[in-house]
């Protein structure tokens, strides 16, 4: 805890002051331009991967980047909810699914029951990604797991990206040309970013 107290006082006397006219210009108001749907790894930081500042990016974390399929229902819906608020109120002009390297949920889904127990709204999140988990092992089927991971965070990002197409207001959006959808793979241990190109139905290097 006091390495996060010091850091909060280097900020207010270094960065924030560094920054003090945007964060003035920003303060009643945000217009970002992108919803950056990402995983809540803790070595996955969106504005240091992009080099946007405060006020650039609305930013959604969950565990493995999912984009739950659209649904009306009663209960409380965070993901949901927060995709909404970005494309209908804040009219964002593209919304970007980033997975990553060495994905601990992605991985989750080779091992049988994991976290089943100790875990069980994890375990139950983690259904969202079945399908890549069937995709997977239809390409891989004697893949090793290391190998079937890093498909699987690939197929995870296009699958998302077709979740939000689910959506009625981001549907009608897209066909318009009103808004972009991009689909990443962002390697930890490189810093290499790959996005997904619909065309060709492969990853390519930004570079």
């Amino acid at each position: 805890m006091q390495t996060l107290l010091k850091g909060i006082v280097e900020f207010k006397e270094k960065d924030f002051e560094k920054y003090k006219e945007l964060f003035t210009s920003i303060c009643k108001h945000q217009d970002p331009h992108t919803l950056f749907i990402g995983c809540s790894d803790s070595r996955v930081i969106p504005n240091m991967i992009t080099k946007t500042l405060p006020g650039e990016l609305f930013v959604l974390r969950n565990i493995a980047n999912l984009v739950p399929p659209y649904r009306e229902v009663d209960e409380y819906l965070a993901t949901t909810s927060g995709i909404e608020y970005a494309v209908k109120q804040l009219n964002v002009e593209n919304i970007i699914v980033c997975g990553h390297s060495n994905c601990g949920g992605c991985a989750s889904l080779f091992i049988e029951n994991t976290g089943s127990d100790e875990l069980p709204a994890t375990s139950k999140w983690m259904n969202l990604a079945k399908n890549v988990l069937k995709q997977v092992n239809e390409q891989l089927p004697d893949g090793s797991l290391e190998a079937k991971g890093w498909l699987a965070e690939q197929i995870n990002v296009v699958e998302q990206m077709k979740h939000l197409l689910t959506y009625p207001y981001i549907k009608e959006k897209y066909e318009k040309k009103e808004i972009n959808i991009f689909g990443w793979h962002y390697i930890i241990e490189t810093g290499d970013v790959f996005n997904y190109d619909s065309k060709k139905g492969v990853f390519e290097l930004i570079n």
